[in-house]
C-alpha cells in the first residue's frame, strides 16, 4: 500500500474500530466520498463535492456497474489552487453545473487498477467523454495534462488515483467552448469574449468548429487581459471586444491562425524546448514542460506566453488558455 493509501486507510480504520467495536466482519474500508472529507490535501475536492451534489453518488456502491465500483481521478489541492481554487468560497466563481460536470468527468465505471493506465489506453467518464493515458520518457504518467502523483488507494466502492491538475473537458467544440467562457457558463466572470470576437471577425468559426472530417486541432486561446495589453503595445486601445473590428480583417486572421496546431495535443505530448509550425505558416517557440505546462512564444512577441488554464478538453481538440496574443 503506497504512503497516501496508509495516511487515509489506518487513521479510519482505527476509528472506525474504536467507536463500533473490534469484531472481524467488521467492514472499515472508507468510501471514495470519506477518503475525500478525511483527508487533508482533498479538502478543495471535498468542498467541490459538496457544491457539485456528487457526495451521495460517491458515499454509495455504484448502481451502474456489476462491481458496484468508481474509479477516481481526485484532484488535490494544489490541483485546484491552480485555477484559483484555494477554498469553498472561490468555487462560487464556477457555475455549479460545470462543477457537476466537472466533477463527474473524474469518474468512471468500476475498478481501474494502476496496472491498465498504460501509454495510449483510455478510459471513459460519466460523461461518457474518454480520456487518455500519457507516459512521458522519464515513465512519469498523464490523464490528459494531469500526473498520476498517486495510485491504487483502496475504497470501500472503488479506486482512488490522485492527480495534480484538475481534467477539464466541454463536451463542446473548441468554438462553442470558447463562447460558453464568454456567455459565463463556465465561469461566473466572462472570458474569451475578445477571441470570440476576433474568430467571428475574422470568419475563423468554421475552421475551429467539429464537423465530419474535420482535423482535431490545439489551440492557445489569449485571455481577455491578454487582448487588452496587445493594445497598449499596439497603440489601439482595446477596451471591449468589439473594438477587434477596428484592426484590418487579414491581420487579425493572421494572428488568430498564429494560435492553432494541427492535431490535438495535450501539455505532455507537447514537444518542449522546440519550434512548431502553426496553421497560418508561422512558427511558435515551446518552452521546457515544467510542473505540467510549457511557455509558447511567437515571432513577434518580446517575451513568452504562459498557461493560465492548460489542457482544456474539447470534441475536436485541445485549448491552452494562455496570457499573451501569439504575433507572427
Amino acid at each position: 500500500m503506497n504512503n497516501l493509501a496508509t495516511r487515509i486507510f489506518f487513521p479510519l480504520s482505527v476509528a472506525t474500530l474504536l467507536l463500533g467495536g473490534c469484531s472481524e466482519k467488521q467492514d472499515v474500508t472508507p468510501s471514495i466520498a470519506a477518503i475525500a472529507v478525511n483527508t487533508a490535501e482533498f479538502q478543495i475536492l471535498e468542498e467541490a463535492a459538496v457544491r457539485g451534489g456528487v457526495v451521495p453518488l460517491l458515499s454509495n456502491k455504484n448502481p451502474g456497474d456489476p462491481s458496484g465500483n468508481f474509479t477516481v481521478f481526485a484532484p488535490n489541492n494544489a490541483a485546484f489552487a491552480r485555477l484559483g481554487l484555494t477554498s469553498a468560497a472561490d468555487l462560487n466563481d464556477l457555475q455549479k453545473e460545470f462543477l457537476t460536470s466537472t466533477l463527474k468527468y473524474h469518474v468512471a465505471n468500476g475498478n481501474l487498477p494502476a496496472t491498465d493506465l498504460t501509454a495510449g489506453s483510455t478510459s471513459t467518464s460519466l460523461l461518457q467523454v474518454s480520456r487518455r493515458l500519457v507516459v512521458r520518457p522519464d515513465g512519469s504518467r498523464y490523464v490528459n495534462g494531469s500526473r498520476l502523483v498517486a495510485t491504487d488507494v483502496p475504497a470501500a466502492n472503488g479506486t482512488v488515483h490522485v492527480i495534480d491538475k484538475v481534467l477539464l473537458a466541454t463536451g463542446l467544440d473548441i468554438v462553442a467552448s470558447a463562447v460558453a467562457l464568454s456567455e459565463a457558463k463556465v465561469f461566473v466572470k466572462p472570458e474569451l469574449t475578445f477571441l470570440v470576437e476576433a474568430v467571428l471577425y475574422a470568419d475563423l468559426a468554421k475552421d475551429l468548429m467539429a464537423t465530419p472530417g474535420s482535423p482535431q486541432l490545439t489551440v492557445f486561446a489569449p485571455t481577455d487581459q491578454a487582448f487588452r495589453e496587445l493594445g497598449t503595445l499596439l497603440g489601439v486601445p482595446l477596451n471591449v471586444p468589439a473594438d477587434i473590428r477596428g484592426l484590418p480583417k487579414e491581420t487579425v486572421k493572421a494572428v488568430l491562425l498564429n494560435h492553432v496546431l494541427a492535431g490535438s495535443r495535450f501539455t505532455p505530448e507537447l514537444p518542449e524546448s522546440a519550434a512548431v509550425t502553426t496553421l497560418g505558416g508561422g512558427s511558435l517557440r515551446l518552452g521546457p514542460f515544467a510542473a505540467g505546462a510549457l511557455t509558447v512564444q511567437g515571432a513577434g512577441n518580446a517575451a513568452p506566453a504562459t498557461m493560465v488554464i492548460p489542457d482544456v478538453q474539447c470534441t475536436n481538440g485541445i485549448v491552452h488558455v494562455i496570457n499573451r496574443v501569439l504575433l507572427p
